[in-house]
């Protein structure tokens, strides 16, 4: 089971720990509805200067753990003492560069900090807006001769108590640190309580809380005003006690989708600014497309006319081309399922990534790498005692890539000759019972690759030289049955056939090529034809072959291919198996081989109108970006266009247009889902869902619902529901609640309850409710969304 909760108040937390300078860390300890102390001057934006010096030889201070009570969205914490035992004297440590600086403030701190200079006038209220958690984590702090250092630093805006902890060690390794907090606060303040999201349609009393710090009452004018949404009884006046708090509620209608900023103010005194977003409570629907950033490509998407008012979004995903392919890959190579081919490629990536990453402009990591090689290795070595001649053409070149590993090498070697030894006096490789030409002609192609892996020798230049020749010959008597784009590819790319075979091979793949609407190409799979091991290749195998074999056709679509090849690819899960992936990330590097520009200029354009931009450089690109922007009028079809400047092969992209319509009643394939909501909710109290459902015998089923805003499920329901059987697992997100149901072996009908917590009083909506069998796109059962009254 997984729970994550939607509470969006909670304070962070950060520790540092280098050796060779002093790590400051700063953490707030979240304390909103409590006084913590008093530093006006830090919430008004003075410099804060923290001061450290080496501690004495009495030990440090240890951190805190923390334990958490939830109310509203914002939450209390009640901390737990401990502590960790210090070293020595520090003395002044080798001087150093920091490797890392405090998080920045937003650019619109600059214009806070002017309104904050006039509201010292007595003209407008300070306004706070910027809450990081923890907001300055320094690994590498120099001090000077007498083992002292400052560090200037911008305090945020949160109203809590501060944590500083330095950890220090000296030049002969002495290590210490010390712990220290101060307070950030202000004589009055005003804090609005605000859920993490709304949903369209509702109305919600939003709590505001006034807190008065002084030993005099205060009265003052409190003010709600409210952007991307409607605020009823948002100006009032209020009187505070001497240490004492009020809490005033404002009622808040969301209309539509979209962001909301919540604005109050008290007085002249203490001003904030918070934001939330609203959802849309209709049907997701999304259209992808995909391609590459070698040239602007414009794609047609068709919007949906019945979307609702603020759901349409348009989100821009770019895709690093061949050292985010490579870096993904040997991230994800471990995990992935134990065969010949995987582990041959596992073998064959260790080998050659660092040379692969130095020409990408990256840095290897020597010991993620030898992590793969052995275990890639030990597999190998398990698989090449007695090897098929079709399991040596798999091995041999993982085994040749570590020239270095005497073991590796030999074994390559032996590998390279069985596979050599195998060619047939008329030129063929391997070959039985059953085989069709086709796949006779894939298997010398792929014979032909893994002894040219090994003509590095003299022997093995005289050995492929002989194997090429024969191969070509077969090649030639065989090319008018070579019918289908995926043979013709494979024999050029792996059987390096030569002049008039090569020409006339090479326009059959030209021919196979398909268009996609989006100007992608791709090249399908013919019926009946198959790789070497006798398994159907993928269409992104056959595509990446189609690069290979095309690589330097003028003709060619490459990047048409490319931008294909990139579109369907998965980290994690590559292009398939490690057969595909072998050749898929040869591929992706011949395309993508260029380094990255310096800079790169991204906009998303709609009829010709700029909806998005932005602008990153090389370090950002190596990552994956996204880029996302309201497109309302999206309705019905218009030409959406993407563009880099510079035009980037190596960068692919996946662009998608999302919008919410009306959920419908739904069922199909037999089965039936309803959900009874509380008859009478109240803040603070639990109430019970139950969920009705029927389905067909033997089928799991997973029943997930949309909760309203606020609304928090009861773990220990849910645990219960597990205990009794009903249940196999559950997870609850932000605003959603899933329950995967084991089969039964009667369809009779099913009911669980739950229990739920509202923490928002108002008119909310609960989303939809589904129904799914896993795997199963045709039984399904849907409801739309209902409406909850909370008191």
């Amino acid at each position: 089971m997984k729970q994550r909760s939607w509470m969006s108040g909670a304070a962070g937390f950060g520790v540092g720990f280098v050796l060779g300078g002093v790590t400051l860390a700063l953490v707030a300890g979240d304390v909103i509805r409590r006084t913590m102390g008093q530093s006006a001057a830090a919430l008004a934006g003075d410099g804060m200067v923290v001061a450290m010096r080496p501690p004495g030889p009495g030990g440090v201070d240890g951190l805190q753990r923390k334990a958490m009570r939830n109310f509203g969205s914002s939450n209390a914490y009640d901390d737990e003492g401990g502590t960790l035992g210090g070293g020595g004297r520090a003395e002044a440590p080798m001087a150093a560069a920091p490797v890392l600086e405090e998080m920045a403030a937003p650019p619109e701190m600059d214009a806070m900090a002017k309104e904050r200079g006039g509201a010292q006038d007595g003209a407008a209220a300070p306004t706070r807006a910027w809450f990081p958690e923890t907001f300055l984590f320094e690994p590498l702090v120099v001090t000077d001769a007498n083992g002292a250092a400052t560090v200037p630093v911008r305090v945020p805006d949160r109203l809590t108590q501060w944590r500083v902890l330095a950890l220090a060690h000296s030049r002969s390794g002495a290590q210490a640190g010390a712990v220290t907090s101060f307070a950030g606060t202000l004589p009055t303040y005003v804090d609005p309580v605000l859920p993490p999201f709304l949903r369209a349609g509702d109305t919600v009393r939003l709590p505001v809380q006034v807190v008065n710090t002084t030993d005099k009452a205060v009265e003052a004018a409190l003010k709600v005003d409210v952007t991307g949404a409607q605020v009823e009884s948002g100006a009032r006046t209020v009187r505070v006690p001497a240490r004492g708090s009020v809490v005033e509620a404002v009622t808040v209608k969301a209309a539509g989708a979209g962001p909301v900023t919540v604005r109050a103010s008290l007085g002249d005194t203490d001003a904030v600014v918070r934001d939330f977003d609203v959802w849309a409570t209709g049907q997701p629907v999304v259209q992808a497309r995909g391609g590459s950033l070698a040239a602007p490509r414009t794609l047609t998407l068709v919007g949906p006319s019945d979307a609702q008012a603020g759901s349409e979004r348009v989100r821009l995903q770019v895709y690093p081309g061949a050292l985010g392919v490579v870096r993904a890959e040997l991230a994800a190579v471990e995990r992935r399922p134990v065969d010949v081919a995987g582990d041959a490629y596992a073998l064959l990536l260790a080998g050659q990534a660092p040379e692969l990453l130095k020409a990408l402009g990256e840095t290897t990591d020597p010991s993620a790498l030898k992590a793969v090689s052995l275990m890639a290795t030990q597999r190998v070595l398990r698989a090449a005692r007695a090897p098929s001649v079709d399991v040596a053409t798999r091995l041999a070149e993982g085994a040749l890539a570590h020239p270095d590993n005497p073991v590796l090498a030999r074994l390559g070697e032996r590998l390279v000759a069985q596979v050599a030894q195998a060619q047939r006096p008329d030129g063929t490789c391997q070959g039985g019972d059953g085989w069709t030409l086709q796949r006779l002609l894939v298997a010398t192609a792929d014979c032909a690759r893994t002894v040219r892996a090994a003509s590095g020798t003299p022997e093995g230049r005289r050995r492929s030289a002989a194997f090429s020749v024969r191969a070509a010959g077969v090649f030639e008597r065989y090319l008018p049955q070579v019918n289908d784009g995926y043979t013709a590819a494979v024999l050029l790319a792996e059987g390096a056939a030569e002049g008039s075979v090569a020409d006339a091979l090479r326009a059959r793949v030209r021919g196979a090529l398909k268009s996609a609407p989006d100007g992608t190409a791709w090249l399908p799979v013919e019926p009946d034809t198959v790789r070497a091991d006798g398994q159907e290749p993928s269409e992104a195998e056959a595509t990446a072959m189609a690069v290979l074999a095309l690589q330097g056709d003028a003709k060619a679509p490459l990047a048409d291919l490319g931008a294909w090849l990139l579109a369907h690819y998965t980290p994690g899960l590559g292009w398939g198996d490690g057969q595909a992936n072998r050749v898929g990330l040869r591929a992706a590097l011949v395309l993508f081989k260029d380094p990255l520009p310096a800079r790169v200029r991204v906009t998303v354009a709609r009829d010709g109108q700029v909806v998005t931009e932005g602008t990153y450089d090389t370090k950002a690109l190596r990552e994956v970006l996204a880029m996302e922007a309201a497109a309302p009028g999206s309705a019905g079809t218009h030409a959406w266009t993407v563009r880099a400047e510079p035009a980037v092969p190596g960068l692919g992209f996946s662009l998608a247009l999302s919008a919410a319509v009306p959920w419908k009643r739904e069922t199909r394939g037999g089965l039936q889902l309803a959900v009874t909501g509380p008859k009478e909710a109240r803040v603070g109290q639990l109430s019970n869902v139950r969920v009705q459902l029927a389905a067909p015998a033997s089928l799991p089923l997973r029943f997930q619902q949309d909760l309203p805003a606020g609304v928090q499920v009861d773990p220990a329901s849910l645990a219960a529901l597990v205990d009794s059987g009903q249940v196999t697992s559950w997870d609850v997100r932000d605003g959603a609640v899933s329950l995967d149901l084991p089969p039964r072996e009667q369809g009779a009908p099913v009911q669980v309850e739950f229990r739920v917590l509202p923490t928002l009083a108002g008119t909310l909506q609960a989303g939809a409710a589904r129904l799914d069998v896993p795997g199963r796109s045709d039984l399904t059962a849907s409801l739309p969304p209902a409406t909850w009254a909370v008191r």
